[in-house]
């Protein structure tokens, strides 16, 4: 088991440098033609945007008149002419609104013959919120945090905020023009959709108010939401223009990681098989689904045989039945754990890229066939830590969490299955 394990850790390591923020921006900027501006603004958001900011300011030099970037406490780097502004992550904080303001602020001082550079990466959109007029932060952090518990995915998440922000959706962009705008955008969600990442800041927004107001009823919190939001979505039906002299460029994306994870395993010896990079669904549910096929391999060899490595990516989400703690991939593990008992050779890692996995210092975690028993000898009962969703405690006594700290990317959740002879 611990070669599997020192396997699973080398392929995730692999991942993670494939798509280094730095390496993405660089790679962008030797095929884009940045043209001759005036001046060059830097604004943006999100977990990776400190990294990106940093490969920016190699790169570009002086040629940066001003800059301003709110990223995750924690994820902070010092920048030479960028202010690196730290902010709450996933609930938005004063600290976001004041960053979010100030960048606001200098979209509005470019003028025609300027570039605004706009970095953009996971957890922007909680990362930098401006409310329209007529609700408060408060506001907004309670449908946040309604939207987190009903277990919304973040396509549906960015819609609702979307439309109680005055900077997403395209408004960032429309503060910039005249100015030219170029986004590089470091794909955190499924499909790889830029009106969705972030929120779309530099993205004519393509959904609506109705369909705002429809999640939040599919969910059944829209009696629950304060009474500003409700009158918000429901008095407001605005269309944002089409923007002018923008250009939306992702340059780097979980199918990226799993690419460069796959590589990797077959340098090691596996035999490789490449579910999808678009995995979504409830954690505990998509678990089971990914412990039938590592049991199917380690009985049958179909439909790969041992060695064998199958990755998968994308973001599951979690219904809070209970108030433990852990995070998606946790409890995505903690369920294939229960799916496995009893199997030999095998190892499953799911983990975030970004280094977090809910309000948790790990990634992720590990579990194999002995993970049951094994907890079951520290006075644990996994039935009952998923029914709680406390898969955290279980997984740190076993020793089985994988903690990087902040990685400085965030290209969504990659699930590794190992099977050895």
């Amino acid at each position: 088991m611990q070669d599997l394990r020192q396997a699973a850790l080398e392929i995730a390591q692999t991942a993670l440098a494939a798509v280094d923020p730095a390496e993405c921006v660089r790679r962008a900027l030797r095929e884009i033609d940045l043209g001759k501006p005036a001046r060059i603004f830097v604004v943006g958001a999100g977990k990776a945007s400190a990294l990106m900011a940093q490969a920016l300011e190699e790169a570009l030099g002086d040629r940066i008149g001003a800059g301003w970037i709110n990223t995750k406490h924690g994820h902070c780097m010092e920048l030479r002419r960028i202010v690196c502004h730290e902010t709450g992550h996933p609930v938005p904080d004063a600290a976001g609104v004041h960053g979010a303001r100030r960048i606001a602020q200098q979209a509005r001082e470019a003028s025609e013959n300027d570039l605004v550079i706009c970095l953009i990466s996971g957890g922007a959109s909680a990362l930098m919120p401006l409310p329209v007029d007529g609700i408060t932060l408060e506001d907004k952090r309670a449908a946040t945090d309604l939207l987190l518990a009903s277990g919304a995915p973040i396509e549906e998440l960015n819609c609702v905020r979307k439309h109680l922000s005055a900077i997403k959706g395209g408004r960032l962009a429309r503060l910039a023009a005249p100015a030219r705008v170029i986004s590089l955008i470091l794909s955190d969600v499924v499909g790889d959709d830029i009106g969705v990442i972030g929120s779309g800041p530099t993205v004519p927004d393509a959904t609506t108010f109705a369909e705002a107001r429809d999640i939040l009823r599919r969910r059944h919190i829209w009696d629950r939401v304060p009474a500003a939001v409700r009158q918000v979505l429901s008095s407001r039906e605005e269309e944002l223009p089409v923007l002018q002299n923008v250009q939306n460029v992702i340059v780097g994306s979980n199918r990226l990681a799993l690419d460069a994870a796959r590589n990797c395993a077959q340098s090691l010896g596996f035999q490789t098989l490449l579910l999808s990079s678009a995995i979504e669904g409830e954690a505990r549910e998509v678990a089971r689904v990914h412990a039938a096929i590592l049991k199917e391999v380690r009985e049958t060899g179909n439909p790969i045989a041992p060695p064998a490595c199958i990755l998968s990516g994308g973001e599951t989400t979690v219904t809070l039945r209970g108030s433990g703690k852990g995070g998606r991939n946790q409890e995505f593990c903690l369920a294939a754990a229960r799916a496995i008992e009893g199997l030999e050779h095998v190892l499953v890692l799911s983990f975030g890229t970004d280094g977090t996995d809910g309000p948790t210092d790990a990634a992720g975690a590990f579990a194999d066939g002995t993970t049951v028993k094994r907890a079951g000898a520290k006075g644990f009962d996994v039935t009952r830590s998923l029914d709680e969703n406390d898969a955290y405690p279980l997984f740190r006594t076993l020793g089985d969490l994988l903690i990087t700290g902040p990685t400085g990317t965030n290209v969504m959740d990659i699930c590794l299955l190992l099977a050895d002879h």
